[in-house]
């Protein structure tokens, strides 16, 4: 195949591109800096793209089968007035510029793999939600439901289009797992806020998995949760990240710590959570290689 990614130089990005190539095909990716990017992955076919300002240039499309839509700025921030316009914007904006290129097309791809959150369903406490439940009220809800209509201009085209709401990824890089790390591993990390609220999770294996599985499954459209079909309270994950790197995990991060680095805002998101199941990615048929949260860690650790 020839596939076009846009967010292919962010942690899920380079992972999709890595499996890409390690089967054959060839990756055009989408980027504000062709330059740099090229110097960070020179086998990726590199076009520019203002996502917040322009739609993508037509010819990058040429001979493309299928298109994964990666891009958004990151949401674990300070939400000020300023930060809050761009997280939307470069979902909103970038994946309707996106969307009227492909529909423009003469010739447009099969498929557009749009990526989304669980942050959809907001703050759910201990129910159990899936693909079929509706969205929260909080802006991150908000955010989504902006971005996966943008993607849904697609539906009078023939471009099958499936929308990937993706939990917390685990890799070692880089995501959660990576600023847990540090306090862990000096034996002072413990559960958020109380330690309650569910952390909706996938290896990064099983990401990239389901992406290459949406890519390649002519059966597969609409809405599929990407989150590991064993969801773990904060507690129950704090435990497993201790257990892995043989370190205490009772040390826990008040919420007064959330606020301070992430304004109070945000830090009101980390202390709810959602239990995400995939109920509508196993019935498709995806079989998830890590459905275990000690097995995931034990692997990436």
């Amino acid at each position: 195949m020839r596939v076009l990614v846009t967010g292919a130089s962010g942690l899920i990005g380079q992972a999709l591109c890595d499996a890409l190539f390690a089967r054959g095909d060839d990756v055009v990716g989408l980027t504000r800096d062709p330059g740099r990017a090229r110097e960070a992955n020179p086998r990726v076919e590199w076009r520019k793209w203002e996502p917040r300002l322009e739609r993508p240039d037509p010819a990058a499309f040429e001979g493309v089968d299928g298109v994964v839509h990666l891009l958004g700025e990151r949401i674990d921030q300070k939400w000020t007035p300023e930060a809050k316009e761009r997280i939307m914007e470069s979902r909103r904006q970038g994946t309707h510029n996106l969307v009227q290129t492909i529909a423009a097309l003469t010739q447009p791809p099969r498929v557009l793999v749009s990526q989304s959150a669980v942050g959809y369903y907001g703050d759910r406490g201990a129910e159990e939600v899936d693909e079929g439940d509706g969205p929260g009220s909080s802006f991150d809800s908000e955010v989504v439901v902006a971005w996966e209509a943008a993607a849904h201009e697609l539906d009078s085209s023939d471009v099958r289009l499936v929308v990937v709401r993706t939990g917390q990824v685990l890799a070692k890089r880089a995501g959660i797992l990576k600023e847990m790390l540090t306090p862990f591993q000096l034996g002072v990390g413990g559960p958020l806020a109380g330690g309650e609220q569910y952390l909706s999770w996938i290896h990064i294996d099983d990401e990239v998995g389901i992406l290459l599985w949406a890519l390649d499954q002519e059966s597969v459209s609409g809405t599929v949760n990407a989150s590991s079909p064993s969801p773990a309270t904060n507690r129950e994950f704090s435990k497993a990240l201790g257990r892995t790197l043989n370190r205490p995990a009772v040390m826990p991060v008040p919420g007064l710590v959330l606020d301070l680095k992430f304004g109070r805002e945000f830090g009101q998101v980390l202390r709810g959570g959602q239990r995400v199941i995939p109920k509508r990615t196993e019935e498709l048929g995806y079989q998830f290689i890590y459905r275990d949260l000690d097995k995931a860690l034990q692997d990436l650790l």
